[in-house]
């Protein structure tokens, strides 16, 4: 089965995210939590935060794609992650959110990013989550009583899925001289998903 590296096109204008989306089945398949006011003691204790939080793109995660009979994997490199992170903040495009990628949602805002650099002090560790470094984390706060009351406290709505335009690497290099840590450790987790599948 193929494996596609998604990348950012910096010289396309609409590359990058453009929206956060609320999903049933995250296609990184990370719940998001949600937070309430009790689990950080803060002066209003009896009121919910509103507030959830999880993985938007974990690196070298693959992601299952099927389009028409072609079925294959797509996934992002750490600089991606990076890069798309920033980029999406930096579009001001923090206030952009859907439901299961269908509809535009309002009062749906990420009031915190950040992308875990450490195993065991990352904030996510509080909350149980155990992701891999180079994960683009996010916390969006819900001023949408209907999304908060109707799809987020009724467990209809799960985790986050990404929006944006992203192009194809599809040839890889197959040396590893001049390659970065993280590009050799890409390419060893593709050849070993390689072997799997076709093997």
């Amino acid at each position: 089965m193929k494996i596609v590296e998604l990348i950012l096109d910096e010289e396309q204008e609409l590359a990058g995210i453009e929206a956060i989306s609320v999903v049933e089945s995250p296609a990184i398949e990370e719940d998001f939590v949600a937070l309430k006011a009790e689990e950080i003691k803060l002066a209003e204790v009896n009121k919910e935060k509103r507030i959830l939080m999880g993985a938007l793109l974990i690196p070298n995660k693959p992601i299952y794609r099927r389009n028409g009979e072609d079925e294959y994997y797509i996934y992002f490199s750490k600089d991606t992650v990076l890069k798309a992170s920033q980029k999406y903040l930096m579009a001001g495009n923090q206030n952009n959110s859907t439901m299961e990628h269908q509809y535009e949602l309002k009062g749906l805002s990420l009031v915190e990013s950040w992308i875990i650099e450490d195993e065991v002090h990352d904030k996510s560790r509080k909350y149980g989550m155990d992701l891999p470094i180079g994960t683009w984390m996010g916390a969006v706060k819900v001023n949408n009583d209907d999304v908060w009351e109707n799809y987020v406290k009724t467990g209809k709505v799960k985790g986050f899925s990404i929006e944006g335009y992203f192009a194809d690497k599809m040839e890889r290099p197959q040396d590893s001289v001049g390659m970065s840590k993280e590009e050799q450790e890409a390419n060893q987790i593709i050849e070993k998903l390689k072997d799997i599948f076709n093997g």
